[in-house]
C-alpha cells in the first residue's frame, strides 16, 4: 500500500504573511461594504419611501419600495410599470407613478376610461367606481412617457405637467418591502 503524504510547503509558503491589526481589518470590512453599498444603490437598486397618497390604493403613504435601476439597461417602459422618476419640473424632486403610454401612442381619457390610440386600455389597480374628468386626446412624444397615478382625483401626473423624458426614469419600482403585512412585488397592470 502506497501511503499519501502532504505536499511539503515551499520556501514561498513558509514565510509568514504580516499580521494585520484588528482595527485594520475592520476599517477594510468598513470600507469594502460601504463601497458595495453605494455600487448597490448607484447602479442596481434603490429603496424609496411613498410620500403622498397619489397611487393609492397600490402604494399608500410611508409605504417603502425597491427600484430596479437595471430592468431599464436592455428594455423601456412599458403600460402598467410603476416608474420613480425625476420630476420633469424640478428635476430635485423623485415621482412614482404609472405608465399609461409611450413615446408615438395617443391618450386620452372618455368617460372615465383610458383610451390608448382609441382602445380602452386594462386597470384592474383602480379601485372600482372611480370617475375622472376627460383629457385629451394628446400624443406622446418619442422618447417621454405619459403616466398617471391610479389615485387619480388625488394625483399630479401628465395630465398637468406634461411628459416624462427617458432620461428622467430611475428605474422600476419591483418590490414593496415596508410595512411587513403589505409586502409583496409590484409587476405590471
Amino acid at each position: 500500500m502506497e501511503e499519501i503524504r502532504q505536499p511539503e510547503e515551499s520556501a514561498l509558503q513558509k514565510t509568514e504573511k504580516p499580521q494585520k491589526s484588528p482595527v485594520r481589518e475592520m476599517a477594510e470590512a468598513v470600507l469594502v461594504a460601504v463601497a458595495l453599498a453605494f455600487l448597490i444603490r448607484f447602479f442596481l437598486f434603490q429603496p424609496f419611501y411613498i410620500p403622498s397618497g397619489s397611487m393609492e390604493p397600490t402604494l399608500m403613504p410611508l409605504d417603502r419600495i425597491i427600484v430596479s435601476k437595471v430592468n431599464y439597461w436592455f428594455s423601456e417602459p412599458k403600460l402598467g410599470n410603476i416608474i420613480v422618476f425625476r420630476y420633469p419640473v424640478d428635476p430635485s424632486r423623485d415621482f412614482v407613478k404609472r405608465v399609461i403610454a409611450v413615446g408615438g401612442e395617443k391618450v386620452q381619457i372618455r368617460n372615465s376610461q383610458v383610451l390608448v390610440n382609441d382602445k380602452p386600455i386594462p386597470e384592474s389597480y383602480l379601485p372600482q367606481g372611480l370617475r375622472m374628468g376627460d383629457f385629451g386626446p394628446v400624443t406622446v412624444p418619442e422618447g417621454q412617457f405619459f403616466v398617471l397615478g391610479d389615485n387619480r382625483n388625488h394625483s399630479e401626473d401628465s395630465r398637468f405637467w406634461g411628459f416624462v423624458p427617458r432620461d428622467n426614469v430611475i428605474g422600476q419600482a419591483v418590490f414593496l418591502y415596508w410595512p411587513f403585512d403589505r409586502l409583496r412585488t409590484l409587476g405590471g397592470a
